[in-house]
């Protein structure tokens, strides 16, 4: 099931399963994932897109092999917050996905995460031809943390 919204995403989670975080790129799909307390994000792999049905396949082998229990994607807002092709492609992408899985899907505002992430492995003196090999996932990375920092403030709000 799709949940617009974080707090409906966090609900659906069952417990003391980690939450994968995808960054869908029109070649590659970078792949993060939480630790079971949904705490710290991690970036896992980078999947190279070949077509949906073998891109679905690898990333719910990667969900089951590491027993996620949500699937985050980052959505790519324009700057204003409006939605263009690439947030249309990622709902489609959701839409496809969710229909092969039961596993509830979210999404995630990832307007400044590939230039955060980006900074990091700059700051971090990782070579060019390696930051191109790992930016997607550390991007993705960067996504499913912003999420998984916005779910534990609001189990703080919410006394849980």
């Amino acid at each position: 099931m799709i949940h617009e919204d974080i707090a409906g995403f966090a609900a659906a989670l069952p417990s003391a399963r980690g939450v994968m975080g995808l960054d869908l790129g029109t070649k590659t799909i970078g792949v993060a994932l939480s630790d079971r307390l949904l705490s710290a994000a991690s970036a896992v792999e980078t999947v190279k897109r070949r077509k949906f049905t073998l891109d679905a396949a690898r990333l719910l082998e990667i969900a089951a092999t590491r027993d996620a229990g949500g699937i985050l994607l980052g959505l790519p807002r324009n700057m204003d917050g409006s939605e263009g092709p690439r947030a249309q492609s990622t709902r489609a992408f959701a839409r496809n996905l969710a229909a092969l899985t039961a596993l509830p899907i979210g999404f995630w505002d990832e307007r400044l995460s590939t230039v955060a992430a980006e900074r990091a492995l700059l700051e971090a003196d990782t070579s060019r031809k390696r930051r191109a090999e790992v930016i997607d996932a550390v991007a993705a990375a960067y996504i499913l943390q912003g999420a998984l920092d916005r779910m534990r403030h609001m189990r703080a709000e919410h006394g849980g």
